[in-house]
């Protein structure tokens, strides 16, 4: 059986995430905050520790069947891959920053103008895009500084918070793109039933963060009106309790959906309701 090899970024903001999904993915490897290669123990696949900028061409190429990176990164580098499952961390927007006392009022006022970026070749896109002729420095690190030292009129960079832009006299002025973090896959990744596995393993822990277990206890009269406000999976399930007149209604539900309904739920008569976290769901 082949070993498959998935890239994720050494160091940096996608780190730490990337390493807590695979591993509750019930993968068991070792020694990646020293090695660059992982062996995974337990399925057949090895993890690569790689820069950002090289895991979609590592993946492009085929010496990574798989990789978790930035839609940033791949927008850049213009390479040819598959998105196979977006992840839902890594969030964040490519904007267009300028300084607080500027002059420029509209994406017009961006003709003739500089912009620093890291990310030019999404930024030209976007720009002729909109007819804008500016133009665009590339610069390696340290965006936010180029406006204060003359070397640009605005910045275009990731932006998660903003507190880096507010600390250095920056505002948002435009949204360029947003991403977060993807698993890649190069060509026929969709047709190999390992990387299929990894797949629904990947999604099974995915779903589990978006919902919750919930029990409760309502009385028979009551329990149609519960279970309209509670669907399930498939549907709820629902136990007898040793009191004749009351059930227990088990069901699981996407955490948003349920905040929305707690007071519809009590209204309905449902009591000791308790919410618990799930660590998979498998369809």
């Amino acid at each position: 059986m082949k070993t498959l090899k998935i890239a994720i970024q050494k160091s940096g903001r996608l780190n730490e995430k990337s390493v807590e999904l695979l591993k509750n993915c019930g993968l068991n490897f070792e020694n990646y905050k020293s090695s660059l290669i992982s062996p995974v123990s337990n399925f057949p696949l090895e993890i690569l520790f790689l820069r950002d900028d090289d895991i979609p061409e590592y993946v492009q190429d085929g010496i990574a069947d798989l990789g978790i990176v930035g839609e940033n990164v791949i927008q850049e580098t213009e390479v040819e891959v598959s998105y196979l499952q977006k992840l839902g961390f890594g969030k964040c927007s490519l904007k267009i920053a300028v300084p607080n006392n500027t002059n420029i009022l509209s994406i017009a006022d961006l003709n003739g103008r500089s912009i620093a970026t890291t990310y030019p070749v999404i930024l030209n896109k976007y720009l002729n895009e909109l007819g804008i002729q500016s133009d665009i420095r590339t610069i390696s690190g340290s965006v936010e500084i180029s406006p204060g030292l003359g070397l640009s009129d605005a910045i275009c960079d990731l932006v998660s918070t903003g507190g880096t832009l507010k600390s250095n006299g920056l505002k948002p002025f435009a949204d360029v793109m947003s991403s977060e973090a993807v698993l890649i896959g190069g060509k026929g990744s969709e047709n190999n039933e390992l990387i299929q596995e990894l797949i629904q393993r990947i999604q099974s822990v995915l779903r589990a963060k978006e919902t919750k277990y919930v029990v409760l206890n309502v009385l028979k009269d009551h329990l149609d009106a519960v279970i309209q406000l509670l669907p399930g999976v498939k549907s709820p399930s629902v136990v007898p309790l040793a009191e004749a007149d009351w059930v227990a209604v088990h069901t699981v539900i996407p955490e948003r959906d349920f905040w929305d309904r707690i007071s519809q739920l009590k209204q309905a008569g449902a009591q000791g309701i308790v919410v618990m976290p799930i660590e998979k769901i498998i369809l």
